[in-house]
């Protein structure tokens, strides 16, 4: 007995109607989630873009306006100050404090960053070697950074009194002449750069163990397996693997050191007769410490360090690209 297959019948119009709105109601359902999506989005990045613009744009931009503007108290207050525009750069340019403070500030960094990071890339290596109080000395090792800054500055001035410090009481045991290491033009800058180093060393400490962290223990066994000597393997396999972890370190680094103020204010107040005055105090003076602040200059060195960090911060991203284009 022979069974007919029925085949069936295509869609009608009226058939291809009604579906034919399928999709579309797919998309509309999906559109309203992917707004409410991207609203969502929008309200956890909604913070950070209002922290960033009250304490990152608008501080930035008053900056700006201060030192395109000769202000004084009174127009500070009631906002009617002249627009200058390059006058008061080209006044502290002009300014006989200028060229030393550019200088201290100068010795201040390179000086700082040298010692901060080539004696936390020796701490970082002395670490990598897991022994027994590691972890207990390493966290002694974080004292200087945790301490607030006024408490390590003054710390530092007690230490470095001409009278009654303890440095120059261990000079005096070994027969070695007292040294005015605040008071003395020569030694004023070195004083608050040997403090600088020593409360940036732990950062460095930080930074660079975790890069030695991440690179592969492998590496340096068949460094080993090689022939490699210990300082065969640091220079020629270690250093350049921490490289990139080095760079951030130093830029991150010199940003800070640029801005220190507070370090260099509690100690010496930037001097005897600017002997120490680098371009953040010199910016802090001129503001704030006279009875008749220039607010317009002050901004001015201000803007001028920000300039100086902005530049090497733009050679750093290029650099990276570089490296990351090869």
């Amino acid at each position: 007995m022979r069974h007919a297959t029925q085949t069936p019948a295509p869609p009608t119009g009226e058939n291809r109607r009604d579906r034919a709105p399928a999709p579309r109601a797919a998309g509309a359902r999906r559109a309203p989630a992917r707004r409410s999506g991207q609203w969502a989005a929008w309200a956890f990045l909604a913070p950070v873009v209002v922290y960033l613009l009250a304490f990152y744009v608008y501080p930035l931009y008053r900056n700006v306006d201060l030192s395109l503007r000769n202000y004084t108290v009174r127009s500070f207050v009631q906002g009617d100050a002249p627009f200058t525009g390059l006058a008061n750069y080209a006044k502290v340019v002009r300014d006989a404090t200028f060229g030393p403070a550019l200088w201290h500030t100068v010795v201040f960094t390179v000086v700082s960053l040298a010692f901060q990071f080539s004696i936390g890339l020796a701490l970082a290596v002395f670490f990598s070697r897991n022994f027994r109080l590691s972890a207990t000395l390493r966290a002694l090792f974080l004292v200087p950074w945790l301490l607030p800054l006024i408490v390590s500055s003054s710390t530092w001035s007690w230490m470095l009194n001409s009278e009654s410090g303890v440095v120059n009481a261990v000079l005096a045991a070994l027969g070695i002449d007292p040294v005015n290491w605040l008071t003395s033009p020569d030694w004023s800058l070195w004083s608050v750069t040997i403090a600088n180093i020593w409360i940036g060393i732990p950062f460095n400490l930080v930074v660079l163990y975790s890069g030695l962290q991440a690179i592969p223990a492998h590496i340096h066994e068949a460094a080993a397996l090689d022939g490699a000597g210990g300082w065969q393997r640091f220079w020629r396999v270690t250093f350049p693997l921490l490289r990139p972890v080095s760079a951030i370190t130093l830029l991150l680094g010199l940003v800070y050191t640029l801005k220190v103020f507070d370090i260099i204010w509690i100690m010496t107040k930037g001097g005897p007769s600017d002997a120490s005055t680098t371009l953040a105090t010199w910016s802090y003076r001129l503001g704030f410490g006279n009875l008749l602040p220039s607010f317009g200059p002050g901004a001015a060195v201000g803007n001028l360090l920000i300039v100086i960090a902005l530049v090497f911060g733009l050679v750093y991203i290029r650099a990276q690209r570089r490296q990351g284009a090869a």
